[in-house]
């Protein structure tokens, strides 16, 4: 069979591809529908309108194997990023992702389009494996269902370019659509049967080979590990694919380029690409500028370069073909596509998106569905194909109906805010009024259009006022559209046997929106009304007997409203931009809501009761095997970048479709919906097991913990164990297997979801744990075979091996802590499990008697008990720790050789340690050059020659001579190394943990350990917070709220528990002004917390019936002013008492005591400063809420903030009285939902970030270029690996703008930047600070491209979002009014931008100090406008501080004093002629002759220049010309930096020259607090 058939993938809704409709539901489909290879077909995309002369991207290296390779990349090889993605949909997702093609990085842009289709290919069979024939492209039953949020993205995912798309020359009369019709898009992909689509599932490997049925002749058991690579399965579109290394026959073909060349006789020329290969040959890697191939993550073992000798470049063409359309009842239009993409285009177009059954006839020959257009016989430009509609089926029934019912719930948002179906808000649109891009051209003549732009009174500087409403406008297109009050299925559903002979398949109810109830017949010839009511059952027609295909079009007849309602509805849907629909990857809740009204929803109810309950997303006849999932992506090839991308793309995939299951059934569980396997225990003792997905609750069973804390160490074992699965899923070794782990806290319980070892159920854990101890160390076991995986993790891990005593006082080795238990499954692999003991004790919050903690401890007042022993360091302290001690021990072994050294030249003859010293020859080979440095005893000499010296006794091989050992042995010994020939420090994690014994002989490893851990607690104290509050005080880190204050906490190893700490330390530092915002933040943060352990337990107690009313009191005791709230309990508590005998085996969720009722607000706060003082150690001021926000400057919106993100409450959007005393601020009505809090593990995107680093170092040198187009590349790979939407794509698009913008293509960076304010709202949350700063960053460039108005209202919403979040003390704070006066300033608004700059320089002043370079741009600014309003005095006043503060900072002849006098002198003019006229006056009275003073507004090219500046952008635009020279003068740098590489020097090129122009050096220049404000940025 040839290619063209062999990624079929059935799960579409048999319309169109799979891509936004598949129905992945329970019945497969029949082929000839199916919706097919997205990827696999659809690898033939051609970029519409892209036809830019054919530039190959990089030039072709060393031999051009990479024409030869020219049409062999085929079918196998697509992206699985776009699992599901069909071609159609890919363009524009392309377009969307990617760029338009204008501007840098067009080139870049193609990668993304699939390579050529195989079938054209003069040699297909090269893409099969050796023997296999397809081998293992088999249909998707094989387990992927697709629950889930990933696929769904990709499905849904560009479904239109942003407005200003080009769609090419043959796309004549087509309106692009802007969407895929999102319900469908969506929830279908809940359903069932499998996501991934053949090429991807075949990468993903036999979930369940028997259940695959193979559509290849070949055997599927041969698929798992080797499918990828055999199937040629690869992504076109990233940096790389190795044809050689896969495609045998690659050179042997020259002539696979001809049938290609003759098949494209219409061909546009294209762009072509050559892709690299991450681990490309060194002389490519120059010429690509690319960083040094990324390590196998982070193992040490052989360079995955080595295997990938052949130069992988390939270079990808591809070619639109043009056809017409002819569908029933609309005009002709053309195309490009394949025929499974056309599908998908029509069922998206608004003219006829209302078809789902149909094919496509040339010629009365039906087109087969996976067919390229360019394959079929007879099929030339231009010819025209006919939509033919054909019978239904009772699916194809359903899925129409599922259809027709997301077409019409396209623009609703309320799945966003009941957070389903991973969809999430964006409201960016709402303050764009959709005119960025295009529209943008068309409003040029907008600078001098009045604009309105006056600010909401609640966001001027000073206002008091929160509201809370502006945080969810209402969006206009939200109006609900009705188009029918009902649409649901009928209750005579099934047709009986005699109807079903007559074509019945169902039945559907619809009352229209003119209350005309109706009965309506899907038959297989199409719907028509029937003479059915709600009592009587009458099948027969009704009139007007009117039959149709499509449902819409029967509704168009019987209702004018829907008529009329649907085609504006429409219109709406294909306008939105993709990256408001797409799925993301992970659920994101929002904390506020409206009030919705509930509507009838027939397919909402239907999956609610049918899929859902309790066998959820069947494949057709299983569940899916989770474990089996999870651990076969991971056994996927990944020696070299395409095989990476397909590996991580699937991993990342199963994690996010595990996440979301993991989370429904965790709230199921606790909703008491899903039975325990051990029902007759009492409640805190059950385990679930539900969707092959194991769940535990965060209880203390059988005494486990019982020396550990109980039910608080229970509590937080699953988050440490959680962390180790991160670590080893990022250590990734062959060989060893994590569990699939998510922790979900939901209404006061935490429940640990796990994915089930293959056999572990069926045999006693004592037999089956060969590793580890079950005991804590009383029993314990070791095995060869984990020793031997463990110690592959060692190093990075940073961990010990060592040996413990069993009960039988044996000696036992191991190379993890004791708990941790390998177990080997039935699948043959070795899993380890219970890793919450990863990294070494905390022994700051772990008294040990008689152990005594280095004074910086006591100092502090450590050690403290804490409430449990499972403190542990974080990981990034380990890593800060061992690099700090590293840099010691290179200045330690430096400053000894320094002292032989001397010793040396000042008595040759005498040598110390006697013996010759053969350390002069060894380590100053060249001594000529380093004579004269000696003296100065350059440290960076010195260390290089230890790192030398470190090296060659390392390597032992007995060169080094026995004094430079010492030197080596001291060093490792002071630093407290495990060996004493290099430096290598590693951690046992077992020391101090009760239970575990060490043997005699190891007594001495074992003291030492101890201190090694004791410096470890110390200098988590005395170096990581003390630097933490340095990095707060100089503004290195900005954070914003709790989220990112905790980030910034986490990423220097400190944990929460030491938030108390750092609080103290902020008090005591001598800046404790300029740390004002920390410690609000910190303040705030601390309240929450407390509150929140102490709601959890609050919860426990509470049933079901009663949630809104005891979350609502909880909420009124924590934050109202309302003295005595009452609690209202549900009414049946009140009566019935006969039902309190206590039942064991309740849901967990279901306790009916009513405790929670009578809490008032001063215990609530009583015990919140106790729970400060008992967990932070930290003194908390105040007895009630109002005291607090008192003393500590607080706001009650932004603890309601904090408190609803931290605890999952979902509140009604109104606005609050918080203050008022005469009634409680929240009623039970006012809490909507309570969603669960999901922990779970974020799989990266190595190569993708490699490239990502790579590019910003790049742009640091001032190679901007060469920057975008790394980034650009990253940005391609991490669109493969995580689809459209995360968060780490959002920091790169970010980065992207903000080149596009220094590189003078506004356009560009608006695009870009725009989406990564829409990613960042559906990723990241509406009002995090990472949107904030995206939002300032828009409106920039919004300014840049004048469009004033939409800055401002940027601006406004930027301001408003972080005075919720904060409030207005923040330095960021200062950046953004500067942002808004300037704007306003050119706009010509002075007061009001006068009210905001001002505001600037008080909070300037404050946070960097009156004499900050900072302050003086500031009092710039602010004198500017008071001489836009002609008061001379004022002006002069600022600009004089400003003066000063240059000229002490900068000296006299610095420039930006020079123009500061320069300014002044120019004022002082202006002043002097005003009051000469001023005096003129005075003097002649009315008839003085007064010369017209000249007052200009100030112009935008100046107020851009300041925004720039202010945004720490510097930069000089540059004349055509000045671009040439720019790039001659990179290119020239290049050459150079390539002659000093191949010489081997030292010296960097770049420090010796000049910057050219300026222009480059702008962001490398600016401090990183400049270049990217925000705190939290990813990499």
């Amino acid at each position: 069979m040839e290619p063209a058939s062999f990624l079929m993938e059935p799960g579409g809704q048999g319309h169109g591809c799979s891509c936004p409709l598949g129905s992945w539901g329970p019945i497969p489909l029949p082929p000839s529908r199916t919706s097919g290879s997205q990827e696999g077909a659809g690898s033939q995309v051609t970029c519409r309108g892209q036809q830019e002369p054919e530039v190959p991207a990089r030039p072709l290296a060393q031999g051009q194997q990479g024409a030869q390779c020219l049409g062999l990349v085929g079918r196998g090889s697509h992206l699985m990023a776009w699992a599901r993605v069909c071609a159609s949909c890919w363009r524009q997702l392309a377009e969307a992702v990617l760029f338009t093609p204008t501007g840098v990085g067009a080139e870049e842009r193609t990668p993304l389009l699939g390579p050529a289709p195989a079938s054209q290919s003069s040699t297909p069979s090269i893409l099969r494996g050796p023997g296999t024939p397809n081998s293992g492209f088999f249909d998707p039953p094989s387990g992927f269902a697709s629950s889930d949020p990933l696929s769904r993205g990709h499905r849904e995912a560009g479904l239109s370019a942003d407005s200003s798309s080009p769609w090419g020359p043959g796309a004549i009369g087509l309106s692009w659509p802007t969407a895929v019709l999102l319900a469908d898009l969506e929830r279908d992909a809940r359903q069932g049967e499998c996501a991934l689509p053949g090429a991807a599932t075949a990468s993903l490997a036999p979930l369940k080979p028997e259940a695959s049925q193979s559509s290849s002749p070949g055997p599927t058991g041969c698929i798992r590990a080797r499918v990828a690579a055999e199937a040629g399965t690869r992504h076109p579109g990233n940096a790389g694919a190795d044809v050689e290394s896969r495609l045998p026959g690659c050179h042997g073909h020259p002539e696979t380029p001809e049938p290609r060349a003759g098949q494209l006789p219409t061909a546009p020329e294209l762009p072509s690409v050559m892709l690299l290969n991450g681990d490309c040959p060194e002389s490519l890697k120059k010429e690509e500028g690319a960083a040094e191939p990324p390590r196998e993550n982070g193992l040490d073992e052989a360079d995955p370069g080595d295997e990938t000798t052949g130069q992988e470049v390939i270079v990808i063409q591809d070619t639109g073909f043009s056809v017409k359309i002819l569908a029933p009842g609309i005009e002709p239009f053309s195309l490009q596509e394949m025929v499974q993409e056309i599908h998908q285009v029509l069922m998206d177009r608004e003219d006829t998106c209302h078809r789902t059954c149909f094919s496509l006839h040339l010629d009365g020959n039906v087109l087969d569905h996976f067919s390229e257009l360019r394959s079929v016989e007879g099929l030339q430009e231009g010819s025209v194909l006919r939509v033919v509609e054909e019978p239904y089926t009772v699916r194809e029934a359903r899925i129409h109906v599922r259809h027709v019912r997301d077409l019409l719930k396209s623009l609703d948002p309320s799945d966003a805010f009941n957070g389903v179906d991973c969809n999430s808000l964006s409201f960016l649109s709402v303050f764009t009024d959709g005119d960025l891009g295009d529209s943008g051209k068309r409003k040029k003549g907008l600078e001098m259009d009045p604009i309105d732009c006056t600010p909401p009174e609640y966001i001027l500087p000073g206002s008091r006022e929160r509201p809370l409403c502006p945080l969810q406008p209402q969006n206009r297109d939200w109006k609900p559209l009705q188009c029918l009050k009902v649409l649901t299925m009928s209750g005579w559903n099934p047709p009986p046997g005699n109807r079903k002979m007559h074509g019945d398949l169902m039945y559907l109810f619809v009352i229209t929106a003119e209350d005309r109830q109706v009965s309506i017949t899907a038959s297989t010839r199409g719907f028509y009304l029937n003479q059915s009511t709600a009592y009587h059952f009458n099948p027969k027609p009704a009139s007007p007997r009117f039959l149709s295909h499509s449902l819409v079009e029967l509704l168009n007849q019987i209702s004018p409203a829907f008529r009329k309602n649907f085609a504006v509805l429409q219109k709406k849907r294909v306008q939105r931009h993709p990256f408001e629909r797409i799925a993301t990857p992970f659920q994101v809740y929002s904390w506020t809501a409206p009030q919705a009204e509930h509507a009838m929803d027939c397919v909402r109810a239907e999956d609610a009761y049918t899929s859902r309950l309790g066998y959820e997303e069947h494949i057709p006849g299983q569940t899916r095997d989770w474990n089996e999932e999870l651990q076969t992506t991971r056994e996927l090839p990944r020696k070299n970048l395409p095989e990476r991308l397909l590996r991580e793309r699937a991993i990342f995939k199963v994690h996010s479709d595990f996440t979301a299951a993991a989370t429904r059934g965790a709230m199921a569980v606790i909703d008491g919906n899903v039975m325990a396997i051990n029902p007759s225990e009492e409640t805190k003792m059950q385990m679930f097991i539900w969707n092959n997905i194991f769940f535990s609750l965060g209880f203390d069973v059988r005494d486990h913990y019982k020396d550990f804390g109980g039910d608080v160490a229970a509590y937080v074992a699953p988050t440490n164990d959680l962390n180790g699965v991160r670590t080893y899923n990022a250590v990734d070794v062959e060989g060893l297997y994590t569990l699939g782990t998510v922790v979900v806290d939901y209404r006061g319980y935490r429940v640990t979801a796990q994915s089930i070892i293959p056999g572990i159920l069926e045999r006693d854990q004592e037999q089956s744990v060969i590793y580890g101890s079950i005991d804590f160390g009383k029993t314990v076991v070791s095995h060869p075979r984990y020793l031997e995986l463990l110690e592959r993790t060692s190093r990075p891990l940073k961990i010990l091996r060592h040996r413990v005593l069993n009960d039988r006082d044996e000696e036992v080795e191991l190379c993890s802590s004791v708990e941790c238990k390998g177990i080997i499954g039935n699948d043959g692999r070795h899993y380890i499990l219970d890793l919450l003991r990863t990294f070494p004790p905390d022994l700051n919050f772990l008294p040990v008697p008689g152990e005594e903690l280095p004074e910086e401890c006591a100092r502090a007042g450590f050690p403290r008990a804490h409430r449990h022993k499972l403190c542990c360091l974080r990981q990034e302290l380990v890593d800060a720790f061992v690099e700090h001690r590293y840099l010691l021990f290179m200045k330690l072994a430096a400053l000894q050789l320094m002292q032989q050294k001397a010793s040396q030249l000042e008595t040759p003859s005498s040598l110390e340690n006697g013996g010759p010293s053969s350390l002069e020859s060894k380590s100053e080979d060249p001594p000529g050059p380093e004579a004269g440095s000696e003296e100065e005893g350059s440290s960076a000499s010195g260390l290089a020659k230890v790192k030398e010296l470190a090296e060659t006794i390392a390597a032992d091989d007995g060169t080094a001579d026995p004094r430079s050992r010492e030197v080596i042995r001291n060093a490792c010994k002071a630093v407290g190394s495990i060996s004493s020939t290099a430096f290598d420090i590693r951690f046992n994690p077992d020391i101090f943990s009760p239970g575990v014994r060490f043997p005699e002989s190891c007594q001495d490893e074992v003291r030492d350990q101890k201190q090694l851990l004791k410096d470890a607690a110390a200098f988590l104290l005395s170096c990581q917070i003390p630097g933490l509050v340095k990095d707060c005080v100089e503004h290195a880190v900005l954070p914003m709220d709790g989220a990112t204050l905790a980030e910034v906490m986490r990423q220097r190893g400190i944990n929460m528990r030491y938030l108390g700490k750092v609080l103290e330390l902020v008090l005591r530092s001598p800046a404790r002004h300029q740390l004002d915002h920390v410690y609000k933040i910190g303040i705030g943060e601390l309240i929450t917390r407390s509150a929140k352990h102490i709601f959890k337990t609050y919860l426990q107690g509470v049933e079901l019936s009663g949630l809104s009313a005891a979350i609502s009191h909880f909420l009124n005791c924590f934050l109202s002013s309302y003295p005595n709230p009452v609690a209202h309990l549900p009414a049946d508590e009140l009566v019935s008492k006969k039902r309190n005998k206590r039942r064991k085996n309740r849901p967990p969720g279901a306790a009916d005591n009513t405790a929670w009722a009578v809490v008032t607000p001063q215990e609530l706060w009583k015990d919140i400063c106790q729970e400060a003082k008992n967990y932070f150690d930290f003194h908390l001021e105040c007895e009630t809420v109002d005291q607090a926000v008192e003393t500590y400057g607080l706001q009650k919106i932004t603890l309601l903030r904090e408190i609803s993100l931290k605890t999952g409450i979902q509140v009604l959007l109104k606005e609050y009285s918080f203050d008022s005393r005469h009634k409680p601020a929240f009623t039970e009505e006012d809490v909507l939902n309570i969603f669960p809090v999901v922990k779970h593990v974020n799989p990266k995107a190595s190569d993708a970030f490699h490239f990502f680093q790579s590019g910003q170092a790049k742009v640091q040198q001032g190679f901007l270029k060469e920057g975008c187009e790394l980034i650009n590349e990253a940005l391609n790979l991490f669109n493969n690996v995580y689809g459209a939407m995360h968060v780490e794509t959002c920091a790169c698009l970010r980065l992207l703008a903000r080149l596009h913008y220094i590189m003078g293509d506004y356009a560009e960076a608006l695009s870009n930047q725009q989406k990564a304010v829409l990613m960042s709202e559906r990723v990241m949350g509406i009002e995090h600070p990472n949107t904030i700063q995206e939002y300032m960053h828009l409106a920039l460039y919004c300014f840049a491209s004048s469009q004033l108005s939409t800055a401002l209202s940027l601006l406004y919403r930027a301001r408003y979002l972080m005075l919720l979040v904060f409030g207005e003390d923040h330095p960021e704070m200062a950046l953004l009014d500067n942002n808004i006066g300037l704007v306003l300033h050119g706009v010509m608004e002075y007061d009001l931008s006068l009210r905001f700059l001002e505001n600037a320089l008080a909070v300037s002043t404050k946070y960097h100090g009156p004499k900050a370079l900072k302050v003086a741009l500031s009092h710039h600014l602010v004198a500017r406008v008071y001489e836009s309003k002609a008061e001379f005095r004022s002006a002069l006043q600022h600009e004089k501080e400003g003066y000063t503060i240059y000229k002490t900072q900068l000296g006299e002849d610095h420039e930006k004093t020079k123009e500061s006098s320069e300014y002044l002198k120019c004022l002082t003019q202006q002043a002097v002629a005003l009051q000469r006229t001023m005096n003129e006056i005075y003097r002649n009275g009315s008839s003085a002759n007064i010369p017209p003073l000249k007052f200009t507004a100030p112009s935008m090219a100046s107020v851009l220049e300041q925004l720039n500046v202010i945004n720490g952008i510097l930069f000089i635009p540059l004349s055509q010309k000045d671009l040439e020279n720019l790039k001659a003068e990179v290119a020239r740098r290049h050459q150079l930096q390539e002659a000093s590489r191949n010489k081997d020097r030292a010296e960097e090129p770049m420090a010796t020259e000049p910057a050219p122009a300026g222009a480059p050096e702008d962001l490398g220049s600016q401090p990183p607090a400049a270049k990217d404000p925000s705190p939290s940025v990813q990499g």
